[in-house]
C-alpha cells in the first residue's frame, strides 16, 4: 500500500477497520494461552471511539501514512547514539508489528538498554501489566533514585 496508495488500497485497508478487525488486530498475533487475558472491552470501547465517522477513515490515513513514520527511524536512532538516554525496552516477541528483531536493533544503538522479552504481542500492558509495571519501578528506582529523606 505504501508503493501504491490508491483508492483501492485503501479501500482494501479499509475493510478492516471494522469491530471485527480491531478484535483481530488485538487477539490475532497473541499466543492461545494468553488470549483470555485481553478484555473483549478492549476492542470495543477502541471501536467505539474510532467507528464514528470520520474516525475510520481517518485510521485509514494514518494506517497508510506510516511510510512517514519509517522515514523518521534515521533521525531517531541518531538522538539514540549521540545521547545515549537510559533505557528500558519491554517487548513481546510475537507483536506482528515490530517483532523481535525490532527489539533488539534498538541494542545497536543503545548498548547498555535493558531488554525484557515477555510472553505477548504489540498490546503487551494488556496480556501482562504487573510484569510490565514492576520491571519500569525497578528501573526508575536504579536511573532516578528517591531522594534521602522522601
Amino acid at each position: 500500500m505504501w508503493a501504491d496508495p490508491s483508492p483501492r488500497a485503501l479501500a482494501e485497508v479499509a475493510e478492516h477497520v471494522s469491530e471485527s478487525g480491531f478484535r483481530a488486530e488485538f487477539l490475532g498475533e497473541v499466543p492461545g494461552e494468553i488470549v483470555d487475558r485481553i478484555s473483549p472491552d478492549l476492542w470495543t470501547l477502541s471501536w467505539a471511539q474510532v467507528g464514528r465517522p470520520p474516525g475510520p477513515d481517518h485510521l485509514v490515513h494514518l494506517l497508510a501514512d506510516q511510510r512517514n513514520t519509517v522515514d523518521w527511524f534515521p533521525r531517531q536512532q541518531a538522538y539514540l547514539r549521540e545521547h545515549q538516554p537510559a533505557t528500558l525496552i519491554v517487548w513481546g516477541p510475537h507483536d506482528g508489528y515490530m517483532p523481535e528483531g525490532a527489539a533488539r536493533a534498538y541494542l545497536r544503538d543503545l548498548p547498555d538498554a535493558e531488554l525484557h522479552l515477555l510472553d505477548g504481542g504489540h498490546w503487551l500492558l494488556e496480556t501482562h501489566l504487573d510484569e510490565v509495571v514492576s520491571l519500569m519501578r525497578d528501573f526508575l528506582g536504579r536511573v532516578h533514585p528517591p531522594a534521602a529523606g522522601r
